[in-house]
């Protein structure tokens, strides 16, 4: 989910009242980014604190060593329940990498079916697995593999915070509830796409950059995705859009849905709650499509953090990533005595900022990515 197309961040058309009201109580970090604007990289990176670049992961090929410790491996020894309900890409053997249990399996397979195939290169260009169908044909759908599959990840987590609310295993939790929406192909039911109007749909605020004015990365990008068998003129942008904000609105909900489940469980009072994605989507800026691109609108997040007695209603400017989550939890779990840690992370706690009290926090965030080889 790309940052700037949410409200709290500036978009003046998509409608998100559940995040709105999660942002109102907590605090919006206006500058997040992910650290490698590819799926399962960015996820590993989010897990273990750990630049891709430390993990060893380039793309969705790469396996993530079940070796790496991640925060919920930490979480877990601080004696928390962990459960993960959802999407997190992992490939290889290991399919829990800390968590206690999951509730769902993934979305997309777990072996190395991701890996291109060299040897139909089409030269100059390496292959890819992405094409621009799912821009030219976005619109209305009646049912898709990603509402059948978010749909079970809200049911499965909801079902979870009551089984937690009841339980008497009085641990603490931690619930990772991962949508795949929204995402491509941009398709979305009536019921959201109705939510918009279409003429109201906004355009890139960055136009169409001329090929030849593109550096080598956009070029290649250009024909990597076959833009050129397309013809993407201003409708398809709006419909593509329009599709895209439908999906957030759907995510929207599903956030609704989870936040209300807490509150009637009681739980809400003392859940620290996070909203963030692992990466975002360019949606016709700069006249470039999907995540694989160290633009803003590919690679700043939402990144939303509503805790019990909390600010409320803090925006922080300063830059911070994905890879500050895993300290931040530790540091939360703990009450700000977190264990030693069994490898070298590369973020930092966001607490203090969270409480508006870090003058020396570096403003600096690492973003890496190998352009597919």
């Amino acid at each position: 989910m790309a940052g700037p197309a949410l409200p709290m961040y500036g978009h003046k058309v998509v409608k998100t009242p559940h995040l709105q009201r999660l942002a109102d109580n907590g605090v919006i970090f206006q500058n997040a980014h992910c650290n490698n604007p590819v799926c399962a990289p960015s996820r590993f990176s989010m897990m273990a604190g750990q630049l891709s670049s430390r993990i060893g992961a380039y793309d969705n090929a790469s396996e993530f060593p079940a070796s790496v410790p991640t925060f919920a491996h930490y979480l877990r020894d601080l004696g928390y329940k962990t459960c993960l309900s959802g999407k997190m890409h992992f490939v290889g053997p290991d399919q829990l990498h800390g968590f206690e249990e999951r509730l769902t399996t993934d979305i997309y397979p777990s072996d190395f079916g991701w890996t291109s195939d060299w040897s139909k290169t089409d030269f100059p260009f390496s292959p890819s697995v992405m094409s621009l169908r799912g821009v030219v044909e976005a619109g209305l759908c009646k049912r898709s593999l990603q509402l059948d599959y978010d749909e079970e990840v809200c049911i499965t987590s909801v079902k979870k915070i009551y089984d937690y609310a009841r339980d008497r295993d009085n641990r603490p939790f931690f619930l990772a509830a991962s949508f795949t929406h929204p995402h491509n192909p941009f398709t979305i039911t009536k019921e959201y796409w109705d939510r918009y109007d279409h003429q109201e749909i906004d355009l890139p605020s960055v136009p169409a950059i001329p090929f030849d004015d593109r550096d080598p990365w956009s070029q290649r990008y250009y024909y990597l995705i076959r833009q050129d068998e397309h013809n993407v003129d201003e409708d398809t942008i709006r419909t593509a859009r329009h599709a895209y904000y439908g999906m957030i609105s759907y995510v929207d909900d599903q956030v609704g849905k989870l936040m209300k489940a807490l509150k009637d469980t009681g739980l809400a009072e003392n859940t620290v709650v996070v909203f963030t994605s692992d990466h975002g989507d360019m949606m016709g800026e700069r006249g470039m499509w999907y995540k694989f691109n160290p633009y803003e609108w590919s690679v700043r997040v939402p990144l939303i953090v509503s805790s019990p007695g909390g600010l409320k209603g803090l925006t922080e400017e300063r830059g911070v990533s994905l890879v500050d989550l895993l300290p931040t939890f530790l540091d939360i779990a703990t009450d700000g005595n977190p264990p030693d840690l069994v490898e070298p992370v590369d973020g930092h706690s966001l607490v203090n900022l969270m409480h508006n009290d870090d003058p020396d926090w570096r403003d600096d965030v690492m973003i890496e990515f190998t352009g597919e080889g």
